[in-house]
C-alpha cells in the first residue's frame, strides 16, 4: 500500500465552504484495504485510495481500455536517464489529472536503490486542500509502499 504523507497547507474555498460540511460528504466509497472494523471512505481519502488504484494498474491491463493505468511498472527496470525520468512525470501527471477531482502542481521523480520514487504536489479542488503525495515503487516486491 502507498504511504502517504500529510504535509498540507489548507485555505478555505468560498464557494465550497458550504457545500461540504462535518456531517456531509462530497464523496463516500469504500475500500477493502482500509481499517478491519470501517471500510467505509470519504472524500480526500476516497480520491487517494483512487489514485493509488490507479497506480496499481499497469497500462494495457484494464479490458476495453488499453490507454489506462500507469508505465511505472515497466519503467521500474529501465535505465534511469532523463529521457526515462520525463516519460514517468508525465504518466504521473497523466494519471493524477485523470481524476477530476484532483489536480497535479508539481512531480519529483527520482530512483532508489530499489525502484522509483515519485512525488506529486496535488490540490483536491472541490475542497480547495493542497497536499504532497509521496510513492515509492519497489522491484523487488512490484508493489507500492
Amino acid at each position: 500500500m502507498a504511504k502517504l504523507y500529510n504535509q498540507k497547507t489548507v485555505s478555505v474555498n468560498q464557494a465550497s465552504a458550504g457545500q461540504v460540511g462535518a456531517t456531509t460528504y462530497a464523496y463516500k466509497g469504500f475500500s477493502s484495504q482500509n481499517s478491519k472494523e470501517n471500510f467505509k471512505l470519504y472524500d480526500i481519502d476516497l480520491v487517494k485510495q483512487d489514485i493509488i488504484n490507479h497506480f496499481y494498474i499497469r497500462k494495457g491491463e484494464k479490458l476495453e481500455n488499453p490507454d489506462f493505468g500507469t508505465i511505472i511498472w515497466d519503467m521500474i527496470f529501465e535505465q534511469f536517464t532523463p529521457e526515462v525520468k520525463e516519460m514517468i512525470a508525465k504518466d504521473v501527471q497523466d494519471v493524477i489529472n485523470y481524476d477530476p477531482r484532483i489536480q497535479v502542481n508539481a512531480v519529483g521523480v527520482d530512483s532508489t536503490e530499489q525502484g522509483i520514487r515519485i512525488e506529486a504536489d496535488v490540490t483536491y479542488i472541490p475542497f480547495n486542500v493542497s497536499e504532497r503525495m509521496k510513492f515509492n515503487f519497489d522491484r523487488e516486491n512490484s508493489v507500492i509502499n
